[in-house]
């Protein structure tokens, strides 16, 4: 139907007669000659309609924003002084000859590009517009080169891309599982995969080598902007190399994949960070190293001070105190700002925010400001001053409480900070985190739960995993880029014992062991090599790259905060006599009034 897209054309072909087809982007009347930007996926290009065709002009005349038409014209230069250097073709018009209008159009809900807000609602609703808009044409266009660059950079790389079954098992892996009931099998499920995690280890016995799959995961957990119940990642698995060799080549992709798909240049080598190193100085496993802002510890210097919020915490070993300089904050949070920041905290369970403002380091305790002064020695704070580098102008910040609690409070403080102050240094900062616990302990449950998962090899013996879980380290490591983690993996346990062992340790008895995952003990017997890998998650990568802020704006059919999909209403409501051919009854949850075929 077209000879050419619409922002493909320019001084190539001048004088030539195309076919163009497209949408109104803008249609303008100025006095007998009418101008439309006419749109398509390449781009847009300005039409212009002369009276001298009759038949042509009056169509034009009716036609109005996001009709469907097809031009036939000839291209020619645009006069002197009336280029546009913002479009592709801008150099450039199309005389048109003849216009047919292959589809009209109702007026949109909201403008296809306006700088106008449009509530989120509303353009998942009307998604199939929502993504008429050129920003967010690119940010697709970003996700197919993403896909592809990944796609060659592993097939070149040996690697086999190897499709898994989503009707498969439940098994714990962190979250909810999405489950799908079976005509056939009569009260039984098949559960939707929260990762292809054990068919690719399944896949690495079988002797597969080196396999990926982008893939579609599902877990049904809260939402936030980088969480969707439904999302897709990179899944790569390898035989017979470690964890330095996987985390090498990863890199490699990675370099390559931004250097080609947004011109940007990473770090020949990523710096390498333990999880006790970044939650120490930074109170997060996935630190923004943008941010010059770091934790310090000061609980050797609180232990004995008269002033039991900091005292207390700083003599229990399951407490923290922590400092943060902020440098000249005393001259850029205002005290009204500062109240703002203590009420942000609360939100990660701090009980309070104490500062202290450094007017005149020289004068010693005599110079600093704040209410928590009072509570402890010159010697004391002159050791925290020391400890945080503090200079006169600057602001320290404190957290003292659990150390789980000063650890997210602080450090989502620190982020918070980093960005409202401007303080980014650097635009790409990515580093891998290693080194993580293999267990942490669940104080109301009684019991350990996997950091990452139960398939993760720990970097100990069997007899040393058993003697000491607490504080046994994994061979896990997580890429984190700009404080997000886009790609997570470990090294696998190969080796029924090892695997028998973890469970064990995580309160899983060998008849729940047997029940959810005998066919992998039963494969690990069968010659299971060393394996590893890891998962990065598409949608957060094409996020960072497209300088979105939540992953919604980088799928193209998302689903709302609460887990709803606006543009086809779902979930729904199905008919009973779907519900009886599966054999399933609905019943009133507890403590909910009653709607219809609530389950």
């Amino acid at each position: 139907m077209r000879t050419h897209k619409c922002g493909e054309l320019n001084k190539q072909q001048l004088g030539a007669t195309v076919d163009i087809c497209g949408w109104v982007h803008r249609r303008r009347d100025h006095g007998g000659v009418i101008f439309i930007d006419l749109r398509d996926r390449a781009g847009l290009v300005q039409v212009v309609v002369d009276p001298d065709v009759a038949d042509t002009f009056t169509i034009a005349e009716h036609v109005r924003s996001e009709y469907v038409l097809k031009i036939s014209g000839i291209v020619r230069d645009r006069p002197a002084g009336t280029t546009n250097p913002n479009m592709l073709s801008g150099e450039i018009e199309l005389l048109a000859r003849h216009i047919e209008v292959l589809n009209e159009s109702e007026t949109p809900p909201f403008p296809i590009e306006s700088d106008i807000e449009v509530n989120e609602e509303l353009r998942l609703r009307y998604r199939y517009i929502d993504l008429r808009r050129t920003a967010m044409q690119e940010k697709m266009k970003v996700r197919r080169d993403v896909t592809r660059i990944l796609r060659n950079f592993l097939d070149d790389n040996e690697f086999f891309e190897i499709e898994t079954p989503y009707l498969t098992k439940a098994t714990p892996e962190g979250a909810r599982d999405y489950i799908v009931p079976s005509r056939t099998h009569e009260n039984s499920f098949f559960a939707l995969p929260q990762s292809p995690q054990l068919y690719k280890q399944m896949l690495m016995i079988a002797g597969m080598d080196r396999y990926y799959q982008v893939v579609r995961c599902f877990r049904d957990e809260d939402l936030r902007a980088d969480r969707q119940p439904e999302f897709t990642q990179l899944d790569i698995e390898t035989s017979f190399m470690n964890e330095d060799e996987i985390m090498v080549i990863m890199e490699e992709m990675i370099r390559q994949l931004f250097a080609k798909v947004i011109n940007v240049e990473l770090d020949a080598k990523f710096p390498r960070m333990s999880y006790q190193e970044a939650i120490s100085r930074y109170g997060i496993d996935r630190p923004d190293l943008r941010i010059p802002l770091e934790l310090v510890d000061i609980a050797d210097d609180m232990k004995d001070v008269d002033f039991k919020v900091f005292s207390a915490p700083a003599n229990d070993p399951k407490g923290r105190v922590a400092a943060m300089r902020v440098p000249n904050g005393g001259e850029l949070l205002s005290r009204k700002d500062i109240d703002d920041l203590t009420k942000f905290v609360s939100i990660y369970g701090a009980r309070g925010l104490a500062y202290i403002k450094v007017n005149d380091l020289a004068a010693g305790i005599d110079g600093l400001q704040s209410p928590i002064v009072k509570f402890a020695s010159a010697e004391v704070w002159a050791s925290v001053m020391a400890k945080t580098g503090a200079q006169d102008g600057d602001l320290i910040f404190f957290g003292a409480d659990k150390a789980s609690i000063v650890n997210e409070a602080m450090g989502a403080l620190r982020v918070k900070l980093g960005h409202d102050l401007k303080l980014l240094q650097g635009e790409w900062k990515p580093v891998w985190v290693v080194d993580f616990p293999m267990f942490d302990w669940d104080e109301k449950s009684g019991r350990f739960n996997a950091i990452h998962h139960p398939f993760t090899a720990p970097s100990c013996s069997v007899e040393d995993l058993v003697a000491n879980p607490a504080t046994a380290l994994s061979r896990a490591y997580d890429l984190v880029l700009n404080g997000t983690e886009v790609g997570g993996g470990s090294i696998r346990i190969n080796r029924t014992s090892m695997q028998q062992t973890v469970f064990e340790i995580l309160g899983i008895g060998e008849v729940e062991a047997r029940e959810k995952f005998g066919f992998l003990l039963d494969a690990l017997k069968y010659g299971a090599p060393p394996h590893g890998g890891l998962a990065f998650g598409l949608d957060r990568l094409v996020m960072l790259m497209t300088g979105s802020t939540s992953i919604r704006d980088v799928i193209a059919f998302p689903k709302t905060q609460s887990a709803a999909c606006p543009l086809v209403s779902a979930p729904a409501v199905v008919t009973d006599e779907q519900l009886k051919e599966l054999g399933i009854r609905l019943i009133k949850p507890a403590g909910k009034e009653k709607t219809p075929q609530t389950s």
